[in-house]
């Protein structure tokens, strides 16, 4: 990932359309989306039917929410993942961290149980970052966590293990550009203060490092099954759009139903939008927003910029309503512990999600070409979910009217069965009275249930 130094305005208009009606069997038969990058056209390469991409891709539009886990041997320097890069330290100074790593509390079962207790569906963990240490037991290389930490241990295994106990799919991240291998020169190489980014290869050396690449990468699939393969750092010197699907399609045949990130270039089953929602999702393709809990990926002691449980929240159901998925980052430390300001906003976004989790999950975007006011709206089936952020003092809520469609039904999520919502319907509008109090002050959600109108 690339250091943070600015945020985005989050909520703004969404222009994407809606088919009034379209249950999920009907959104199943789209065409097959592929992100050639996290902003332009999609771009279908290889020998594959509408339906069998949808439905290698169904388990994963459903899942709308993942963590992101970024931690190696830079969590003991506690400056975040780029600090090889951006503290400018030699290689073999930089080696001696890993001397240093023993996460003695780090518990799989733990970290798991936390993703699904905030509702998350998935988790992508770094097998490899930037600098190159491979936290995976690795025959093709002696610097990964198994042989070259005093901790000895592969906590790939036991978390892909852990995933499947708690019920969350397990995947993994991967870096191409990578800073220690001896196949990839540094940017302005020092032997004191080098800087790595971008590296550019060797010359010569592009297709040693391409068989250690497919070698890890190979590992990685046969000894974890990961569910997706999270690629990173494709925007080093010499790396080409042809390499990418080169390992696009190794990767299918080690696994066809491995779901791929866009990130090694050329080609890519979804867009990977970073630190930031696009302000219209990304129509015409699955897309996913990663984002960090506080201003860092990797572990940094001296980040305590941390976004309140309000704004993820309201993150996740902005997202969801343009039709995207949430990859939210955390930073254990080097004793293995996830740090407590991210556990408690993830328990308060586990807590509001358990009541109004139906808002999210499997949705798709409402009806509506510009975003209320108020707040957001997700459908699925016959139903419309509406996020309201803003309770309304008046006591009513204004949306244009949904062609061909009537409401026969409103209540509130978290009272399914409590009176005080009801509906009025115009020819041109819908007007939603609600209770004067709002059941959550982050977002509260009022169900419109759809019937198609008589012809």
């Amino acid at each position: 990932m690339k250091p943070i130094h600015e945020y985005r305005s989050v909520f703004s208009l969404n222009l994407l359309g809606w088919l009034p009606g379209l249950a999920l069997a009907a959104l199943l038969a789209t065409p097959p989306l592929r992100a050639a990058d996290a902003s332009s056209e999609a771009k279908p390469v290889f020998d594959e039917t509408p339906a069998q991409h949808n439905m290698l891709m169904q388990w994963w539009r459903q899942a709308r929410f993942g963590m992101f886990i970024h931690w190696g041997i830079y969590s003991v320097p506690a400056h975040a993942e780029w600090y090889m890069n951006n503290g400018h330290v030699p290689r073999e100074k930089y080696e001696q961290y890993a001397k240093q790593f023993d996460p003695v509390k780090f518990n799989a079962d733990q970290w798991a149980q936390i993703a699904a207790n905030a509702g998350m569906k998935y988790l992508v963990i770094t097998s490899k970052h930037h600098d190159g240490f491979s936290m995976f037991n690795s025959a093709v290389t002696d610097y990964n966590v198994v042989k070259a930490t005093p901790w000895g241990k592969d906590p790939l295994k036991a978390l892909s293990q852990a995933c499947r106990r708690h019920g969350v799919r397990f995947a993994v991240y991967y870096s191409i550009m990578d800073w220690h291998s001896p196949y990839q020169a540094a940017a302005h190489p020092d032997d004191t203060h080098p800087t790595y980014n971008p590296t550019h290869f060797v010359p010569g050396k592009k297709d040693d490092y391409i068989r250690y690449m497919k070698a890890q990468l190979k590992e990685l699939v046969t000894q974890y099954h990961p569910a997706i393969l999270w690629f990173d750092g494709g925007w080093m010197h010499g790396w080409t759009d042809a390499d990418g699907r080169e390992i696009f399609r190794y990767l299918r045949s080690l696994d066809p139903r491995l779901i791929i990130n866009n990130r090694a270039r050329g080609c890519g089953d979804y867009g990977t939008p970073e630190q930031h929602i696009p302000a219209n999702g990304l129509p015409g393709q699955d897309w996913e927003t990663c984002m960090t809990i506080n201003n860092s990926w990797g572990y940094n002691a001296t980040d305590d910029h941390f976004k309140s449980a309000r704004r993820l929240i309201r993150n996740l159901i902005d997202i969801a309503s343009k039709g995207g998925n949430y990859l939210l980052n955390v930073g254990p430390t080097s004793l293995g512990q996830i740090p407590q300001p991210e556990v408690d906003r993830l328990e308060a976004m586990g807590a509001w999600l358990k009541t109004n989790g139906r808002a999210i999950y499997g949705t798709r975007p409402g009806p509506f070409t510009q975003q209320p006011a108020w707040g957001r709206v997700t459908a699925k089936a016959d139903r419309l979910y509406l996020e309201v952020f803003d309770w309304p003092s008046d006591g009513k809520l204004q949306l244009p009217a949904v062609p061909n469609r009537e409401v026969t039904a409103a209540f509130l999520l978290a009272h399914p069965h409590r009176s005080g919502v009801s509906v009025s319907q115009g020819s041109d509008s819908i007007t939603v009275n609600v209770p004067a109090e709002a059941p959550d002050s982050i977002a509260s959600v009022v169900v419109l249930e759809l019937k198609p109108t008589a012809r």
